[in-house]
């Protein structure tokens, strides 16, 4: 007999997030759905505001990464009024951008994913002599010493861990799925995980800190705005540039002996899952491009990540991205309305119809209805994956140098094909290597920074003239966050915002069916997946968290005098622990 099984909430991500999913007798996965329960409605707000002050808002729409919805919001403003910013602005936005990157992928993997992977009570049973040899052998493979690896530290690490355990004191690590048969590292490997979990607490405070250097604060930074930036004293001084750089440097050392060896650890030891696609999900890819490499208008200016789409994890044929391909279908979610639309005339007109009735106690979905607060975004009329993984596959795809340098050179370190790339596993890696990648570039981009400031040009805004371009105009910021490919359209008349419209990365990956009933990303990657225990859906919560679930919300809206339009009240019951 079939059973139903609820997660709810989605713990270690950002957002409120339900799974369900029909399992058979066999274990396997039939059927999942994915449900965020709170409804956002930022766009709403927007309307009737100064163009210029949209970044400040829009970048509430997610309190993880701020700076990229504050970047995207300034884009679609400069691209609607045609300004092209200076060559220290474009290099002070991808230092801020690349910063947040570095930190959100390790934050990520450690913070928030590594424990469906490493049982930290295993960690306890460890040899700590042993751990130290375990630990060198992945670093190898990097061509690294290990990270913090000596038999004192893990011993520590094992007594401090012990003392929480003796206490009662596990915290967030209480309620997990500790001796699950879907864990398979070593003791050894597992203390080498949970001491670089601790490790990364501290790297992540001090890029965060970095973000600040340039963003004035972290999170919301106060430095971009249309035309530009405005931390000019900043730039000017070299000191300030050099405190960058080093950090960045510690974040890349920390990633060449620890994430990069632990990614590679993961791999091997789940490498069976891997292969066989476990994760794979819809095959489909889309990467908008991002960090432009020179100072031509932004959608004309060569990238560092490519933009285009890869269909069915074909790498022979990449097609050319078309932005007016893009639409969003609210068939299952609770919007009025059904017909697919565009961004620029896209509408955000809530409809919620709540959940089925309830059964032995738990209130169901309404799977064959509407189910989710998220819509349904296609690109041409297909579901795409957006995110790290996808814009490796892409550039891959598009031949890219840079990035296909990166990607073979981690395969064929961990002895690893191809095809493991289309996996959990594989979506897992992709950030790593990214941040790798990411790493070196932004100590590029801080030589190129401060060597054009000390040429002399300080310039850091480009000047325009509002009344003019405000007049009667539309534009987009695309580009990439941490998570995936995100876009923000926005239609001006004398000088107001009459629509505004974002489709952020988890509305690609985290969406509701369509309107021909066809899974999003996280649904069609659960979807034959074998859980060991389905009382204890441990591969359910590695797969959703490989993509690195960001579900911005907010419970109700208000209009421009703060008058309240509507609450809506979600009341999920049951479900698993998570």
């Amino acid at each position: 007999m079939s059973k139903h099984v609820v997660i709810d909430p989605i713990t270690r991500i950002e957002g409120h997030l339900r799974i369900e999913a029909v399992i058979d007798d066999n274990n396997v996965i039939q059927e999942a759905y994915s449900s965020s329960t709170m409804f956002r409605g930022i766009e709403e707000i927007l309307k009737g505001r100064d163009p210029r002050d949209c970044g400040l808002l829009a970048m509430r729409i997610c309190g993880v990464c701020t700076g990229t919805h504050y970047q995207r919001s300034i884009e679609a403003v400069e691209h609607a009024f045609d300004v092209t910013i200076p060559k220290n602005a474009r290099l002070v936005r991808n230092l801020m951008q690349g910063g947040l990157y570095i930190h959100d992928h390790i934050v990520h993997f450690y913070h928030l994913h590594a424990l469906d992977w490493v049982d930290i009570t295993k960690a306890l049973e460890a040899d700590p002599k042993k751990t130290v040899e375990e630990a060198q052998k992945w670093a190898k493979l990097s061509g690294q010493r290990p990270w913090n690896a000596s038999e004192d530290n893990y011993a520590a690490v094992q007594e401090r861990v012990t003392k929480y355990v003796k206490q009662g004191r596990l915290g967030i690590f209480g309620n997990a799925y500790w001796g699950s048969k879907a864990y398979k590292l070593t003791p050894e490997q597992n203390l080498i995980g949970l001491s670089h979990y601790l490790d990364a607490l501290e790297l992540q405070r001090e890029v965060a800190k970095a973000q600040a250097i340039f963003g004035g604060k972290n999170p919301h930074p106060q430095s971009i705005v249309v035309g530009g930036v405005t931390c000019v004293q900043d730039i000017k001084n070299p000191v300030r540039v050099a405190e960058f750089k080093d950090i960045i440097q510690k974040a890349l050392k920390f990633t060449k002996q620890a994430y990069l060896p632990d990614v590679y650890m993961a791999g091997t030891m789940y490498a069976d899952e891997a292969l066989a696609g476990v994760g794979a999900g819809l095959g489909n890819f889309m990467s908008y491009g991002d960090f432009n490499l020179d100072d031509l208008p932004f959608y004309k200016a060569s990238k560092l990540f490519p933009s285009g789409v890869v269909m069915n994890k074909d790498l022979s044929k990449v097609y050319e991205l078309d932005q007016t391909k893009i639409t969003e279908d609210v068939t299952h979610a609770w919007y009025e309305g059904t017909t697919n639309k565009h961004p620029y005339d896209g509408v955000t007109d809530p409809k919620y119809t709540g959940f089925r009735e309830k059964k032995d106690g738990i209130a169901y979905l309404d799977t064959d209805n509407k189910y989710s607060w998220i819509k349904s975004p296609l690109y041409d009329d297909e579901r795409m994956e957006v995110g790290p993984l996808a814009r490796m596959v892409v550039g891959v795809a598009k031949g890219d140098e840079r990035i296909t340098k990166y990607v073979t050179k981690f395969l064929k370190n961990g002895n690893l094909p191809t095809k493991v790339l289309f996996s959990t596993v594989g979506r897992t890696a992709a950030r790593a290597i990214e941040t790798e990648l990411m790493c070196e570039e932004v100590i590029n981009w801080c030589d190129e920074l401060a060597a054009n400031v000390a040429s002399g040009d300080l310039s850091t805004w480009t000047e325009f003239d509002f009344d003019k371009v405000a007049k009667d105009a539309q534009g987009f910021g695309m580009a990439e966050a941490p998570r995936g490919g995100l876009g923000h359209w926005v239609k001006i008349k004398d000088g107001k915002v009459v629509n505004y419209q974002a489709v952020v990365p988890s509305t690609w990956n985290a969406a509701p069916k369509d309107y021909k009933g066809r899974l999003g990303a996280y649904e069609a990657s659960l979807v034959g997946t074998k859980v060991v225990n389905p009382d204890e859906p441990l591969e359910i919560i590695r797969t959703v968290h490989s993509f690195d679930p960001c579900i911005a919300c907010a419970v109700h809206i208000v209009d421009t005098n703060g008058k309240e339009l509507a609450v809506y009240k979600v009341d999920p019951v049951g479900g698993c622990r998570a």
